[in-house]
This record gives C-alpha cells, sequence and structure tokens, in this order.
C-alpha cells in the first residue's frame, strides 16, 4: 500500500495556532490519503494533555499553560526543541496507533545513533531516553482515522522549564537535550534530513515533491 506524505517546515508559531491548524486539516488528510508531516517551533509554553493532572504542573510564571487535546501528561515547547507533528490517515492504512507510537520514538533512536548517542524508547513511559534522561516526548491523538500531535526532540534549548513541571507526569524526571550528547554544532537542515529518512523507512512512507 502507498503512503504519501508532504512536508511542511513551518516558521516558529504559537502552539494554538499549530493545534487549530491540525484540527483543520484532518478531513483533508483523510479525503486525499496524503499524510502531512510539520516540522514546527513554539514560543515558550506549556501543555497540558488530555490525562493531565494539575498537581504536575508547578510554578510556571509568565509561561502559559495551553490544554492540549494530545494524549499524555504536561511538557514544556520552546525554541530549540525541534517537533514534528504526523497528520496521517493511519486507519485506511492499517497503521496501528502503538505501530505509530514505536516508528516515531524508533526513527529519533535511529537519529540519534547515527551521531553514535544510544537512545531507547521505554514500554510504561512512550518518549524517548538517553541515560534515564528524557530528550524526546511523544503525545498523539486520532481522530476520524487521522493521527495528529507527534514527537518533540529537545535539540538545543533552555531546559530551566523543565523544572517547574514533573515532566510527562513524571516526579524527579530528568530532561536532556542533542547539544549534550552530539560533539558538533546543530545543523537544523541536516538534522531533519536524517530523521524524516528514519521515519519514512519505519513507516514505508513516500515522499511527494512539490
Amino acid at each position: 500500500m502507498e503512503r504519501p506524505v508532504r512536508i511542511q517546515v513551518r516558521a516558529l508559531e504559537p502552539y494554538q495556532t499549530t493545534l487549530d491548524a491540525m484540527r483543520g486539516a484532518i478531513a483533508s488528510v483523510r479525503e486525499a490519503g496524503i499524510g502531512e508531516l510539520w516540522w514546527v517551533q513554539h514560543p515558550p509554553v506549556f501543555t497540558q494533555g488530555q490525562a493531565g493532572r494539575p498537581e504536575h504542573v508547578l510554578a510556571t510564571g509568565a509561561i502559559p499553560v495551553v490544554q492540549s487535546d494530545r494524549g499524555g501528561q504536561v511538557t514544556y515547547h520552546g525554541p530549540g526543541q525541534q517537533i514534528l507533528y504526523v497528520l496521517l490517515p493511519i486507519g485506511p492504512w492499517q497503521i496501528a496507533v502503538r505501530g505509530l507510537v514505536e516508528a516515531l520514538e524508533g526513527s529519533v533512536i535511529d537519529l540519534l545513533a547515527v551521531y553514535g548517542v544510544e537512545a531507547a524508547g521505554r514500554r510504561d513511559a512512550p518518549g524517548v531516553y538517553v541515560q534515564d534522561a528524557k530528550i524526546a516526548s511523544l503525545g498523539l491523538r486520532v481522530r476520524h482515522g487521522v493521527s495528529y500531535h507527534g514527537i518533540a526532540l529537545n535539540v538545543a534549548m533552555d531546559l530551566s522549564p523543565f523544572r517547574c513541571i514533573h515532566p510527562c507526569g513524571q516526579v524527579g524526571l530528568a530532561v536532556t537535550q542533542w547539544i549534550d550528547h552530539v560533539g558538533a554544532p546543530v545543523q537544523w537542515n541536516a538534522l531533519r534530513a536524517g530523521w524524516l529518512e528514519a521515519l519514512v523507512r519505519r513507516c514505508q512512507l513516500t515522499v511527494l515533491s512539490d
């Protein structure tokens, strides 16, 4: 079965703007049978998932907290974090949600391995971890057979806001980022290209040219 996707590299944009755009794209993704992969960064924001509990949000200061309809608990997004949102017709494509979760985690694990960094997923706590510290958080939602939301990789950002929450509802969870482990400057285009290659391979996608 062919699984065509289109790619968008979006500007730094507010979380609510992206969320509204994803919701608005669900019908067209399902009708066309063509997925969309969005690369996005957000200004500082905490997002609370559907299962989020208020006790995991501590003193957030001036950074807003936005209610999201993704799965999972609270997390932080900010500049220097690369997010990959996956709008895919997984129902028609017969991709299980668990399979998509594992593919997203695996794509980050594969990307880090290229740079000599060993990472792993955890069955009990979705995301990607390096030496027990979380480097990528994951949350999805499926509506009308279409997935949206995705996975956020900490690359080169201010990690201090994570101390204002229990990341992903895990008390005492350590958080890390790409530049702490990869001994080279961040090349964003190369990072995205390598990540895309890994996800295309794991999900058997076909990238459409513009």
